[in-house]
């Protein structure tokens, strides 16, 4: 028997409005971490959430949202496209802005957020 890691079978991440794909919550964090004198990160709780794939998705907010931090590691999640914003005024290589419907088929939670803290042409 073969097993698989969860970065093995995840889709890629959606390039087109209304296109989901099932991928793995890689890792939960807070938006902010500061580093010590070890140089270890400390996240910083308040600063929000953040959320990494095994696709590659990335989504963060401001606010902290309890259906990230009720996630785990390896739930399985479905990611859909639900926003590509106009970057017709950025650099070509910006595409930050993407914003995803996440649902964790663990806990049947979801969240909307975006790929970035801005958008493109953005800060």
């Amino acid at each position: 028997m073969v097993l698989l890691s969860s970065e093995a079978v995840a889709a890629v991440l959606p390039r087109k409005i209304g296109v989901c794909s099932e991928t793995f919550v890689k890792e939960i964090n807070y938006r902010l971490a500061s580093v010590d004198a070890n140089e270890v990160y400390i996240p910083v709780p308040g600063s929000g959430s953040s959320s990494t794939f095994t696709n590659g998705g990335y989504q963060v907010s401001y606010e902290t949202v309890g259906a990230i931090h009720r996630s785990r590691r390896d739930d399985k999640v479905r990611m859909c496209l639900i926003f590509i914003p106009d970057c017709s005024h950025a650099r070509p290589s910006d595409k930050r802005g993407r914003v995803y419907r996440t649902t964790n088929l663990r806990t049947s939670e979801s969240w909307t957020l975006p790929d970035s803290q801005h958008s493109c042409g953005g800060a």
